[in-house]
């Protein structure tokens, strides 16, 4: 069978354009910080490790955590994140209905909390001007980001924005650096989510009923994304699936939301090893799962960052839609077909080829699945596939 084709996403972690302020470290009287982020599940898991440097470099300190309703599930598994209040904001995409009262709501509530801060967490393609005034108008008296252009007075400490002409960096590595700019440093870097004793026991009682134990070796697949353009073919997956259950002879486990049970039915097909979970299991039960798994393959979703953040090795079928969002301090095979229109932030491919995933082969996923396997029993090799995260 011939290689996994692979591309190398250069992340650049040294070039870093100067900060448009010096450095002023927040200290102890900055107790309470808001700290806004509000795309998705993933986007939260990947700030993790700056919300636990802002959390431990002063005593006494309490985050809350702004977030979309996607990303406000984290935090009940995160215990950097004291309190979280859900809001879908109107520059970021979701399904909510404009509506001013909403947002003037969300103000007053944000000011009668009175935060001694706010930090402001965005990829690069973001503009984070919406939330600075947001939180200028709560009152907040400090306000951290990163800017592209001079903010004057809606951040009173901020970054100018490097990426991506100096370079694009991982998600948690600009995080981290965003915070350092204030004066949050932590030695651990790594993503955090807690799996919790009754989400096992709940996930042992589901897999029971399906015939399946916790205990015994089993492989997961999740198959779908919130674009279509991060979507690998539904009948690769089932293929990749009905191969990877005759050469382990494990069973293979395909996860799913609820509106995602044809999707699941369709790469689980009539394989008897196949175990169609769509819809059923809640967010700490799939973390649960993901802990437990011989290897994850999935689109690059919300579940690679679960499985970032608990150690578990990712086969990871990466649309060159944008390019900071690989898996993290864990084992993993990042798989795409390199294109010329890489990075286009599109959620449908906008040439209709969607060549970058489908470049990829269903033997490519079975390689890759086994290569983890095999290092998995070996430190060494499992250690080199670290090195690269």
């Amino acid at each position: 069978m011939k290689e996994a084709p692979m591309v190398n996403i250069v992340m650049d972690s040294h070039a870093r354009a100067p900060a448009a302020q010096p450095a002023r470290p927040w200290g102890e009287e900055v107790r309470r910080i808001l700290c806004v982020r509000l795309d998705n599940l993933g986007d939260v898991l990947m700030t993790t490790p700056a919300l636990h440097a802002l959390r431990t470099s002063a005593p006494g300190r309490h985050i809350t955590l702004l977030a979309s309703r996607s990303g406000a599930q984290a935090a009940g598994y995160v215990d950097d994140i004291d309190n979280v209040i859900d809001y879908d904001a109107p520059w970021i995409k979701n399904d909510r209905a404009a509506d001013a009262a909403v947002d003037l709501d969300m103000c007053a509530r944000l000011r009668n909390a009175r935060f001694d801060a706010a930090v402001i967490f965005t990829v690069y393609s973001q503009n984070p001007m919406p939330a600075a005034m947001l939180c200028h108008l709560a009152g907040i008296p400090r306000r951290l980001a990163h800017c592209r252009e001079n903010p004057y007075a809606l951040l009173t400490d901020w970054v100018a924005e490097p990426e991506p002409q100096t370079g694009i960096r991982h998600e948690v590595e600009r995080q981290l650096s965003l915070v350092q700019h204030i004066g949050a440093h932590s030695a651990d870097q790594r993503m955090h989510f807690n799996v919790r004793a009754h989400d096992i026991a709940s996930l042992t009682t589901k897999l029971a009923e399906r015939g399946v134990s916790l205990d015994t070796p089993f492989l997961t697949m999740h198959p779908g994304a919130t674009a279509a353009s991060r979507r690998y073919p539904a009948e690769r997956f089932a293929q990749a699936a009905a191969k990877l259950a005759e050469s382990t002879g494990w069973p293979v486990l395909i996860t799913g939301g609820p509106g995602e049970a044809d999707l699941c039915a369709q790469v689980g097909g009539s394989h008897e090893k196949t175990v169609n979970l769509a819809g059923a299991l809640e967010l700490g039960e799939l973390a649960a799962l993901i802990a437990r798994t011989k290897v994850l393959i999935s689109n690059n979703s919300g579940p690679v960052h679960i499985a970032s953040a608990l150690g578990t090795p990712v086969v990871d079928l990466y649309a060159l839609t944008n390019p900071q969002h690989t898996p993290w301090k864990t084992p993993h095979v990042v798989l795409n077909h390199d294109v010329p229109c890489r990075w286009c932030y599109r959620s449908v491919c906008p040439e209709g080829h969607h060549a970058c995933l489908t470049g990829v082969s269903v033997e490519d996923v079975v390689n890759a699945a086994m290569r983890l396997l095999r290092d998995a029993e070996s430190p060494a090799a499992a250690q080199a596939l670290l090195a690269t995260s």
